[in-house]
């Protein structure tokens, strides 16, 4: 039985290596690059109009070395020996991060605006003031007293609000809509700016909120690099649970079957 790894006493086989990274809990990952790398790999003909051109290469290999400060021979050596690679591992693994997201562009670039004007509502972002005690009549003194142009709601905010929040005058944000408890983001989502909503219960709080500005999102490029990778991280979750590991003592390598 061929030796792989020797820590000590301690040896490891090829046929004991996938059991140990099953009870490591690292087949997973396993998994995940093995799709990945199944899919940019079909990606890389030459052919292929989203193959790198050898000046991407050249440039994408150039800026991982230096990154990981990999800019001598010994360097290099040095790390093809601590991880067990090969020169042309290392160059894929260098080449890795651009093939992915040609790999992303290629397969959801043309219908991103689609996705944007779906998913539209989640980017949106809002700033909005909050204030949260457990009294109720205190809430509701407090709302007609704004309401009324009697205090600020910052200035009620800093004397009355019971959370983090009294430190900025009850201001929160920019965050997106949906991260602010369910029932406060509805109510912000049909917010004109300025709108003072009365107190509602929440939980074990009693709160105020107020609208003060709508961020509304752009297909930017920002925007475009997270539906990307939102679709990327979807995709990849689809595939894996579709896809299963075989393997057997006899094969070097594990067997990726999908279903």
């Amino acid at each position: 039985m061929a030796q792989i790894l020797q820590f000590g006493n301690h040896r490891i086989s090829t046929a004991e290596i996938f059991p140990v990274l099953a009870g490591y809990q690292m087949l997973p990952q396993l998994c995940r690059f093995l799709i990945i790398d199944q899919a940019i790999t079909s990606l890389s003909s030459a052919n292929a109009p989203y193959s790198l051109t050898i000046e991407e290469n050249t440039n994408a290999i150039e800026q991982f070395y230096q990154k990981n400060q990999i800019t001598t021979p010994e360097a290099r050596a040095s790390i093809l020996k601590h991880y067990g690679m090969s020169e042309a591992q290392l160059a894929a693994l260098a080449t890795r991060e651009i093939r992915i997201e040609k790999f992303k562009i290629a397969t959801w670039g043309a219908k991103l605006e689609s996705y944007f004007l779906q998913y539209k509502p989640q980017l949106d972002k809002v700033i909005y003031s909050l204030i949260r005690t457990s009294d109720f009549e205190v809430a509701q003194e407090l709302y007609f007293r704004i309401k009324a142009g009697e205090q600020t709601f910052a200035e009620s905010a800093k004397e009355y609000s019971q959370g983090q929040e009294a430190q900025t005058g009850g201001l929160l944000g920019p965050v997106p809509i949906n991260q602010p408890h369910l029932e406060i983001a509805q109510k912000l989502a049909i917010s004109q700016p300025g709108q003072l909503w009365p107190p509602m219960r929440l939980d074990n709080w009693i709160v105020i909120i107020k609208l003060e500005k709508l961020i509304s999102a752009q297909l930017d490029d920002a925007t475009r690099s997270t539906l990307l990778n939102h679709l990327f991280e979807q995709w990849l979750t689809q595939e894996m649970e579709k896809a299963s590991l075989s393997f057997h003592e006899d094969a070097p390598t594990p067997v990726l079957i999908t279903r």
